[in-house]
C-alpha cells in the first residue's frame, strides 16, 4: 500500500488536501499537534471512502526531535507523496515581534521542512512515481512589510524547495520536488498569526481563496509533471509555472 503524508493536516489547507487526495483513493497518514481534529478528520474520510487507510501521528514539529522521531517512524511505509504544509505566522514588526513566538515559527516553517524533506528525498530519490510538495506562499516571493520574519521564512522553503528541484533533475532523479504558495486563505491561520478569537475574510473587500480552492490548486500542482510551482498571483488568479528563483548551477 502507497500513503500520502501530510503535515498540519488537523486544519485549513492541510484538511483539505487530505479530504481531496483521499477522494482519489489516496490512503493518508495525517500529522498533527490536536488528535481530536485529527480523529475528525479520519472519520470524515472514512464516510466518504472506508477503503480509503487513514493512519494518525500526532506530532509537534515546532521541537525538531519529532521531525526526526515522525519520519523514523514512518519508515515501515511506503510514502508516494510527502507534503510539508505544517507552518506558522508572525505579525508584527520586526522590532515589535515577540521573539519566542518567531523562534517558534522559524522551527515549524524552516527546520521541520527541511528535515523532513531531506530525509524523503534521501530514501526516495529514485522512485517513479513520487513527489514531495512544500507549502510556501505568495510571500515567499514577495516581501510583506508588516510579517518580515514570516515571508522570509517562506522565501527560505520557495528557494530551498526550487533548488532540491533543480538538483534532483540534474542527478536524473525521478523524485519531483514542488512548491505551492498560496495568498491569502480562509483559515485559522490568520487568527493564530493575530492572536484574535475572529478574522472576518469578508471585511474590506479582501481578496482570499478557501481551503478546498487551495487544496484544488494542489492537486493541479500534483497533476502537472512539469510543473515546479503553483503559485497564486497579484490577480488571485492560480498558475503553474516552472522555477522562479534564479539557478546557479555548480557541479561536483
Amino acid at each position: 500500500m502507497k500513503y500520502t503524508v501530510i503535515t498540519g493536516a488537523s486544519s485549513g489547507i492541510g484538511y483539505e488536501a487530505a479530504v481531496a487526495f483521499a477522494a482519489r483513493g489516496k490512503n493518508l497518514i495525517v500529522v498533527a499537534r490536536r488528535q481530536d481534529e485529527l480523529e475528525a478528520l479520519k472519520a470524515k474520510i472514512q464516510q466518504l471512502d472506508p477503503q480509503v487507510d487513514v493512519i494518525i501521528h500526532t506530532r509537534d514539529l515546532s521541537i525538531s526531535s519529532e521531525a526526526h522521531a515522525l519520519y523514523e517512524s514512518l519508515k515501515s511505509y511506503e510514502v508516494e507523496t510527502w507534503i510539508n504544509n505544517a507552518g506558522l505566522g508572525a505579525g508584527p514588526f520586526v522590532v515589535d515581534h515577540p521573539l519566542d513566538k518567531v523562534e517558534n515559527m522559524l522551527r515549524v516553517n524552516i527546520e521541520a521542512l527541511t528535515i523532513l524533506s531531506t530525509l524523503y528525498a534521501r530514501d526516495y530519490a529514485d522512485v517513479e512515481g513520487t513527489q514531495l510538495i512544500n507549502v510556501s506562499s505568495a510571500l515567499g516571493y514577495a516581501i510583506a512589510i508588516g510579517s518580515v520574519a514570516y515571508s522570509a521564512s517562506k522565501y527560505y522553503v520557495s528557494a530551498f524547495t526550487e533548488g532540491l528541484a533543480r538538483e534532483l533533475e540534474i542527478r536524473g532523479a525521478k523524485l519531483k520536488a514542488k512548491v505551492l504558495a498560496p495568498a491569502v486563505t480562509a483559515t485559522e491561520f490568520l487568527q493564530k498569526t493575530l492572536d484574535t478569537d475572529h478574522f472576518d475574510y469578508n471585511a474590506g473587500n479582501l481578496k482570499y481563496h478557501t481551503a478546498q480552492q487551495m487544496a484544488g490548486f494542489m492537486l493541479e500542482l500534483y497533476d502537472e509533471q512539469d510543473a515546479v510551482v503553483g503559485i497564486v498571483d497579484l490577480q488571485y488568479e492560480f498558475q503553474l509555472r516552472g522555477a522562479i528563483y534564479p539557478v546557479l548551477t555548480q557541479l561536483h
